[in-house]
């Protein structure tokens, strides 16, 4: 699957990093790859099914 992301830099440095489609999914990183490489984990986190959440309550 393949999902647009936005990167945009920090004025401190560094960037965030969000994916239009996945309202919520956001990450960061100092440099681009870490910004992505940040993201891609954001992103298997966030399409884990829910049920796997409800049973670690």
């Amino acid at each position: 699957m393949r999902l647009k992301v936005v990167l945009e830099p920090r004025d401190k440095g560094g960037y965030t990093v969000y994916v239009p489609s996945l309202p919520g999914c956001i990450s960061e990183g100092e440099t681009i790859e870490e910004a992505l490489r940040n993201i891609r984990e954001a992103i298997g986190l966030y399409m884990e099914p829910v049920d796997d959440l409800l049973k670690l309550l």
